[in-house]
């Protein structure tokens, strides 16, 4: 007994100082949490459209320029764009942060649907908490850094435009990651999971009709309706998902159909979505969604033309990274409602269709080997660098993404602890990989040993510039 007490006390002596270490990071972090939960309510009530996120780029920039990092902006062509680098040297960690919200999904922070006054975005996705976090996260390793805790770079990327706009592969493309050894990004959910897993890759374009205005009952024939030609197309386009291989998912919003019954309408557009899980038949089937819309042209005597916004490549997992992260996730998670916040979930939870366990925020999914039926943007960063993420529960569990519900618990304290939650996992992880350099070491080496000699090939176009116009429409009031 003597000796196994004596061994104990040897093994807590070890590990005390990394323990200790840690624990400033959770410290930091929850001592800045009033600052750092000011800044993502500010970013949620301004619930930016992306390539659009000017006062909420410049909040996160700032935050971390006045807490000395080297802020440089509108980088990669892109206004709201931006990289916070602080410390000197190898390794580089790069932290992930967002902060674009969503159209159509206005809502305030009550468990009723009531759209804000005045917004027409929501923050469904909560890029507000994802900006926020890692903010938090990065500076609380940055104090390590200047302490003498911890040697290396850790780097914040301001990323815009997750939402449909592609904006980390054209940072990627700049070469904003080509000395990064390792990534991490978190994100919002209404659980908390991680691991290694992969999701959709995405290719996203606007088809826009030109026509020719008309009265709609007095002359006819005179008119060709751009309206008719979306019609069309998003009919050719529903015939194709039938002819498509397992798993695809195409999906569209028209944008603009015209504003009379009794006006041909002379410009109509349609958004289209094509996802598949591997990036090289999203870009086979992209091909064929054109030739939908180039019926729909033809059929009715419009002119197309054909806006491709660019898009993203499926995560390519790290199981070292994600065992990383993982692990901390399930050492940190504190989560658990006080009664004002499970009052506000119960009435939430009587929304859902899949309504869950409010107990489940105590509990952390290994999603090793799955399939995520979304997208992201981080997938171009998985393809150029080792890269791991994970998601904790800023929802009420259940909640899907893009929903007002979503909205609202984003705009509570539920959406802060878990916010909270993620900051404290992300500098843990940070830690582990600055602090044991043979991780980076073995991270790397998975990551090669994936790609199996093939070469990123993004699905945005070589030379194509940023669409920082694609959430505006031509042709609507």
């Amino acid at each position: 007994m003597i000796r196994i007490a004596a061994g104990l006390l040897m093994l807590t002596l070890a590990v005390s100082p990394a323990f200790a270490q840690k624990e400033a990071l959770s410290h930091s972090i929850r001592e800045r949490e009033a600052a750092t939960w000011n800044i993502a309510l500010k970013i949620w009530e301004l619930a930016e459209p992306g390539y659009q996120e000017f006062e909420s780029a410049r909040l996160l920039a700032d935050l971390l320029e006045n807490a000395g990092f080297r802020v440089e902006r509108k980088v990669a062509d892109i206004p709201t764009a931006f990289t916070a680098t602080y410390g000197e040297g190898s390794p580089v960690i790069a932290i992930l942060g967002e902060y674009d919200a969503l159209p159509g999904l206005s809502q305030q922070a009550v468990p009723e649907q009531l759209p804000r006054p005045q917004a027409s975005y929501g923050q469904a996705c909560g890029h507000h908490l994802f900006g926020a976090a890692s903010a938090s996260a990065a500076i609380a390793v940055a104090e390590q850094i200047k302490a003498g805790n911890l040697r290396g770079t850790v780097r914040f990327y301001g990323c815009p435009a997750e939402e449909g706009g592609s904006g980390k592969a054209f940072m990627v493309r700049a070469g904003l990651f080509q000395d990064c050894d390792a990534a991490f990004h978190w994100h919002p959910a209404g659980r908390n999971t991680a691991g290694d897993s992969s999701c959709l890759a995405r290719a996203a374009v606007k088809f826009r009709f030109d026509g020719r205005s008309a009265h709609a009952a007095g002359a006819p024939e005179q008119g060709r309706s751009s309206l008719d030609a979306v019609e069309l197309a998003c009919h050719a386009s529903e015939l194709l998902r039938e002819h498509t291989p397992d798993f695809t998912r195409i999906h569209h919003v028209i944008t603009s159909g015209g504003s009379a019954p009794n006006v041909v309408p002379d410009f109509a557009e349609v958004f289209f979505y094509i996802r598949h899980p591997k990036a090289e038949v999203v870009r086979e089937l992209y091909p064929r969604l054109v030739k939908c819309a180039q019926a729909g042209a033809l059929a009715t005597e419009t002119k197309l033309d054909e806006q491709y916004l660019g898009g993203t490549m499926e995560l390519l997992p790290n199981d070292r990274l994600a065992q990383i992260a993982l692990a901390n996730l399930r050492e940190l998670n504190d989560l658990k409602y006080d009664e004002e916040q499970a009052t506000f979930a119960l009435k939430i939870r009587e929304t859902l269709m899949k309504p869950q366990p409010l107990e489940s925020i105590n509990q952390v999914a290994d999603t090793s080997g799955e399939v995520g039926k979304g997208s992201t943007d981080v997938g171009d960063v998985s393809w150029v660098v080792p890269t791991a993420g994970f998601t904790t529960a800023c929802f009420v569990p259940g909640t899907p993404s893009h929903s007002w519900q979503a909205v609202a618990a984003g705009g509570t304290s539920i959406g802060k602890q878990g916010m909270q939650l993620a900051a404290r996992t992300m500098a843990a992880s940070v830690w582990d990989l600055m602090s044991q350099p043979e991780i980076i070491q073995q991270a790397k080496a998975e990551h090669a040993e994936r790609l199996a000699g093939r070469k990123y090939q993004p699905l945005i176009l070589p030379g194509q510039a940023p669409p920082l116009d694609y959430r505006n429409t031509p042709g609507t009031p």
